[in-house]
């Protein structure tokens, strides 16, 4: 399978704008869509995108828009790179102008409240009738890296493996190594939860923990995204790979994170109010704490952490107090009985 050299990137926030400059980077013909026209007018001016990615300049391949029908006209594969709260609507608004044969793909990490549906749910329900091939690509990725050159590798994820296969080779580079997959849930999956899990583990930095505490508690996070995963249908590999793991170490450790230092400022006494009335960029785990703490629920799932760092968001509970619950639980076993059968039964 070939995908044309064309391509759309449908978000002007940090990440969109590291992908744009890297597809125009391996000489591709980049489309980069705002949702403000006003913001769009601004960077085709200046060639800076100041707002969510300052210092980088936009290569002459690639243009901005802020009409639907301009951004994705002739486009072989159309990056959705727009906060997960907002996709439904940004994907309602675009399907008149998508044209068959042309390939979705989504680089926004989260789970959309009250349906619990993913990134790739969504594109599919938005666009149902269209028959696209639509998948998701996750993994440790900071933007602001990926923009500067620096060696990045992520995960693409499609049903179809031709599909992610033609997506390798369209935007691999020898600093952006792409892998594929057809985990689609798993990939999915990772890239919504580390999120969440980086706020808790800012918090635990917040607070001054140490060392043996984050250690710990990655590697628990590291075990509810798996039995949660494995309750949805993903191979608890994608979970231990990149757009898991990988991303849940970089997101939670790097100095780069809006979510960690989130969690920093909650640990430090702040309230979540004050800290985002500050913050122009979206911090998803924010928002995905209450999506994914709901999807754990509907399927019976304990996954502790989450239902903490959900108490401390969204309940105001005290961060010392969430602490104190999750160090008093009963004693149990490592590895999880229920675990174990979920991965015997799915294998």
């Amino acid at each position: 399978m070939l995908i044309n050299r064309n391509i759309s990137i449908i978000g002007t926030g940090a990440w969109g704008t590291a992908l744009a400059i890297h597809a125009a980077r391996l000489g591709l013909s980049v489309r980069l869509w705002a949702r403000r026209s006003e913001l769009a007018d601004r960077i085709r001016e200046t060639r800076v995108n100041d707002d969510f990615l300052p210092c980088f300049s936009l290569p002459a391949n690639v243009s901005i828009h802020s009409d639907p029908a301009a951004a994705v006209d002739g486009a072989g594969l159309i990056l959705w790179v727009v906060p997960s709260h907002g996709l439904r609507d940004v994907a309602r608004r675009f399907k008149p102008y998508l044209t068959p044969g042309v390939v979705l793909m989504s680089a926004t990490k989260g789970v959309e409240d009250d349906t619990y549906a993913s990134m790739t749910d969504i594109l599919a329900a938005e666009t149902a009738g269209l028959s696209l091939a639509i998948g998701a690509m996750s993994g440790p990725s900071f933007a602001r890296e990926v923009a500067q050159g620096l060696p990045t590798a992520v995960t693409v994820a499609f049903r179809r493996p031709e599909v992610a296969q033609a997506i390798q080779t369209l935007l691999s580079a020898p600093v952006f190594r792409i892998y594929t997959s057809q985990d689609v849930i798993g990939v999915e999956l990772g890239g919504a939860m580390k999120n969440v899990y980086a706020i808790a583990a800012g918090v635990c930095d917040g607070l001054c923990l140490g060392l043996n505490a984050r250690a710990a508690f990655l590697t628990r996070a590291l075990a509810e995204m798996t039995r949660l995963g494995v309750a949805l249908g993903a191979n608890p590999l994608t979970i231990s790979g990149l757009s898991g793991l990988g991303d849940l170490l970089l997101t939670a450790t790097g100095d780069l994170s809006r979510n960690r230092r989130v969690g920093l400022r909650l640990g430090t006494g702040e309230t979540l109010e004050a800290i985002l009335t500050n913050q122009r960029a979206v911090a998803e785990g924010v928002n995905n704490a209450r999506a994914v703490w709901g999807l754990a629920q509907s399927k019976g799932l304990s996954l502790p952490t989450i239902r903490e760092i959900y108490k401390v968001l969204h309940e105001g509970k005290d961060p010392r107090q969430g602490l104190v619950d999750l160090l008093t639980r009963r004693l149990k076993d490592e590895l999880s009985p229920d675990l174990l059968t979920q991965v015997a039964s799915n294998g």
